[in-house]
Formats: C-alpha cells, sequence, structure tokens
C-alpha cells in the first residue's frame, strides 16, 4: 500500500475553491485512502495549521472546521500521527527546510519507510528533494 504524508495546503485545497485543480488531485488521493489502495499519514501540526487557517484567514464557523477535521481523521485510510524525531525535525530545520511546519512533515516522512509527501508547495518541494525523500505524482 502507497504511503503518503500530507500537507496542510493539500487539505486546505480540498476545503476551498483555491485551486481547482489541486482540489481534484486531492479528492482522488482521499477517494484511494477511502479504498484503502493508499495509506495517508496526518502529522498533529497539519490539523493545527489547518484549523489555524481555516478559522483565522478563511473566517470558516469553527464548529464547521470541527466537524470537517473529525470527519478527515475518521475517514478509512487516514493515520494520525502525534510523534516526531527531534533529531531528525533540528536536522532539517532550518538549514535544509526553511519551515519549521514542513520540517516536520519532512521528518515524518523520513521515518515512515516507503512514504512519499503530498504538497503543492514548490519551496518544499525542491527541499524534499535535497534530502532525498519523494514527493507524490499523482
Amino acid at each position: 500500500m502507497q504511503k503518503v504524508v500530507i500537507d496542510t495546503n493539500c487539505l486546505i485545497s480540498y476545503v476551498t475553491d483555491r485551486d481547482l485543480k489541486q482540489q481534484e488531485i486531492v479528492s482522488s488521493v482521499l477517494e484511494q485512502a477511502a479504498g484503502l489502495k493508499i495509506c495517508i499519514y496526518c502529522h498533529f501540526h497539519v490539523i493545527s495549521e489547518f484549523i489555524f487557517v481555516l478559522d483565522s484567514v478563511y473566517d470558516v464557523n469553527p464548529k464547521d472546521i470541527r466537524v470537517m477535521a473529525r470527519e478527515f481523521l475518521s475517514m478509512p485510510g487516514v493515520e494520525f500521527i502525534s510523534e516526531i524525531n527531534t533529531k531528525t525535525l533540528f536536522n532539517f530545520w532550518p538549514e535544509r527546510v526553511r519551515d519549521y511546519g514542513d520540517a516536520i512533515i519532512a521528518a515524518t516522512c523520513r521515518h515512515i519507510r516507503g512514504s512519499t509527501v503530498l504538497t503543492f508547495d514548490s519551496k518544499f518541494r525542491a527541499s524534499l528533494k535535497g534530502l532525498g525523500l519523494k514527493i507524490y505524482q499523482p
């Protein structure tokens, strides 16, 4: 089964209309996860960012955000992760991965054998390549 570590921007693209192409990609990945063809790994930090962005940038009602987060995390094929290897995290951040949240995702990917990262952030994608980590290709 393919293992995919998801970035916050993917979840934001899925629940908003900011980029319909990205929304289609994430929708396909979620369908594959629901069919247990892909396992999506979601770090606690991603959910925290997701909630913060929807609340502060998109002004979504917090009760609606809670429903979205709960439904996503309870989907078949989605694994919630709260652990982090701090040695790897601080080896990556800030020199090799400038954004702290992205470094958490990269460190998570490093420790889930055979995983890829699903992100739409071009700078983060470049950092992942520099670390020898794989990027999900639809």
